[in-house]
């Protein structure tokens, strides 16, 4: 290599040495993960298993139009399919 390339490589390593460390996202992201892990292990204790679907647009609002502060969108969904199997 040429002494100026040498240069411009000691530079780079000498800017990468004085950047911050990693943001706290990532710190946070751990905590994150383990309240999902939780959330998962409470929704297989209660039998919940996921299911994704894809609904039209409108349907979807309807349905979140629906949902109160009591109920949550799983809740509504849940009761809206039952009585829909029990109809038929």
């Amino acid at each position: 290599m040429k002494p100026a390339d040498l240069q411009k490589l000691k530079g780079k390593t000498i800017a990468v040495r004085n950047q911050p460390g990693p943001s706290d996202k990532f710190g946070k992201g751990g905590l994150e993960s383990a309240d999902r892990r939780e959330q998962r292990k409470r929704d297989q204790e209660a039998g919940l298993v996921p299911f994704a679907v894809k609904l039209h647009g409108d349907l979807v609002k309807e349905l979140q139009a629906k949902v109160t502060a009591g109920k949550g969108l799983n809740e509504v969904v849940d009761e809206i399919i039952r009585k829909g199997l029990k109809a038929k």
